[in-house]
C-alpha cells in the first residue's frame, strides 16, 4: 500500500465541516481532513491485517512525512502493537518523529506506540532519558508520557522499580518548570502512580508538591486520601 492509496481512503471518510473544528480545536497550522477517529482507528485495522512490518514501518513513514493530521494519526496507530519482531526499526522511526511534536493529540498517540516499543525493551530508557535536557518541550514531555506504563504496575519486579525511580528523578526536575504541558505531565505521571504506588506518589508530593503550579498538584493527589501540600 501506498500513501497515496492510503491518504485515498481516509480522505473518503471525512466529514464536511470536520476539518475546520477539527484545526480549530488543536490551533496547530496544518493540514486536517476531517476523519473521525473511529473511522481511522477501522482502516488502520484494516491495513495492519494486510501489511507486514516492514510495509507498516514504510507505510508510517511516509504517512507522518505528509503531516497532515489523520495521516500522522493513522501513522502512529500502525504501530501500536504489543508483540513486534524484530522492531529496532519501529523504534528508530518512533524516537525520530520525536523532535516533531508540536500538539499533544499528535505527540500521545505516537507516545502510545512507543510505550510498546519501550516495555519490550527497557534498555532503551537510556535514551529517552536523553529526551529529558531537550529545549524542545515536547521531546521533554515525551520522556513522562512514554513511560506511563510504569506508574501502572501494581506488583513492580526490582528493575521496573527502578525505572520508576528514575523517572520520578525525571519529573523531580520539571516541577519548576512554567509550561502548562510540562506540568500537567507531571501531574499526569504522579496521578496514575497513585493508584497503585501511593507511597512513591505521596512522598514526590511532599517533597516537591510546593514547587508545582497548584492545578497540577491538586490533579496528582487526586486519588489521594490526604490533601497536597501547598506551597509557601
Amino acid at each position: 500500500m501506498t500513501a497515496e492509496e492510503a491518504l485515498a481512503d481516509l480522505r473518503a471518510r471525512a466529514e464536511p465541516g470536520r476539518a475546520t473544528a477539527m484545526a480549530a480545536y488543536h490551533k496547530i497550522d496544518r493540514p486536517y481532513l476531517g476523519v473521525a477517529n473511529p473511522q481511522t482507528n477501522d482502516l488502520v485495522a484494516s491495513w495492519r491485517k494486510r501489511l507486514s512490518v516492514e510495509e507498516r514501518v514504510a507505510l508510517s513513514a511516509a504517512l507522518w512525512a505528509t503531516n497532515i493530521f489523520e495521516a500522522r494519526l493513522a501513522a502512529a496507530k500502525l504501530l501500536t502493537q504489543a508483540r513486534i519482531r524484530p522492531d529496532e526499526d519501529v523504534w528508530r522511526l518512533i524516537a525520530g518523529w520525536v523532535p516533531d511534536f508540536d500538539s499533544w493529540a499528535i505527540a500521545d498517540h505516537a507516545c502510545m506506540a512507543g510505550m510498546k516499543r519501550l516495555v519490550a525493551d527497557p534498555s532503551r530508557i537510556d535514551e529517552v532519558e536523553e529526551w529529558t535536557r531537550s529545549d524542545h518541550m515536547w521531546t521533554r514531555r515525551a520522556a513522562l508520557v512514554i513511560t506511563l506504563p510504569w506508574t501502572k504496575q501494581n506488583h513492580p519486579k526490582p528493575a521496573d522499580e527502578a525505572i520508576r525511580d528514575r523517572v520520578l528523578g525525571w519529573a523531580a526536575g520539571y516541577v519548576g518548570d512554567p509550561d502548562w504541558f510540562i506540568q500537567k505531565a507531571v501531574a499526569w505521571w504522579i496521578r496514575d502512580l497513585s493508584k497503585h504506588d501511593a507511597t512513591r506518589a505521596r512522598s514526590f508530593l511532599e517533597t516537591h508538591g510546593p514547587l508545582m503550579k497548584p492545578f497540577a498538584r491538586k490533579e496528582a493527589a487526586r486519588h489521594l486520601s490526604a490533601p497536597p501540600p501547598s506551597s509557601v
